[in-house]
């Protein structure tokens, strides 16, 4: 007997948000939908944004934690537009970065490459949750591991070589921060994502 918390590539998998906000049968996902997501998405982006302790070069926040909880409920399509949207209400100088600022200079500053990691980590964290790794902690843990290490590695290879920092100082101050709360922010999603599915899955 399988396991009906993992991923089965022949039954069709909803994400959290199209079970929270519930598509009709042959209905598509209509522009209305998306949009009031979106705002809600950058809206907590804002939030979570705010939540910050200060350091050296980049804050350490909340924000990679609504990213890939974001990807894993909207999925790579919505959960990248939504990061897309986020970035561009920054570039026009809405304070939704950490501090709070907005406008173009987090976007080439210390930051920027965490900042466009958040557009590939929700790609990557939604494709895996659209195949059924948010019905699983464990698998739930990696996806948003896999998504993690890629805001990470954008923002590390920003700092080296953009920035010019160069790799050992781009790890002491833009990596080694970060690692230990990852991984509290990895349990803490992997954990609520699907308790919050079984809620709804209930009602």
């Amino acid at each position: 007997m399988s396991d009906p918390s993992l991923p089965s590539a022949a039954a069709p998998h909803s994400l959290l948000a199209a079970l929270m906000w519930p598509i009709r049968p042959g209905e598509t996902v209509g522009a209305l939908r998306a949009l009031v997501l979106i705002v809600l998405g950058t809206a907590l982006m804002a939030l979570s944004a705010k939540v910050n302790l200060p350091l050296p070069y980049v804050p350490m926040t909340l924000q990679t934690l609504v990213v890939l909880m974001i990807g894993a409920a909207y999925g790579w399509r919505l959960g990248s537009a939504t990061m897309i949207a986020y970035l561009a209400e920054g570039a026009m100088g809405l304070p939704v970065f950490a501090g709070p600022v907005g406008g173009i200079a987090p976007l080439v500053g210390p930051t920027a490459g965490y900042l466009f990691g958040f557009i590939g980590a929700a790609f990557v964290t939604g494709w895996l949750a659209e195949r059924g790794w948010d019905r699983s902690v464990v698998l739930l843990f990696a996806a948003m591991a896999v998504g993690h290490i890629v805001i990470l590695a954008a923002g590390f290879g920003w700092l080296a070589f953009g920035l010019g920092l160069g790799a050992a100082k781009a790890w002491q101050v833009g990596l080694m921060p970060f690692i230990a709360a990852s991984l509290v922010k990895n349990a803490l999603g992997a954990t609520l994502m699907p308790a919050i599915r079984r809620v709804v899955d209930r009602g």
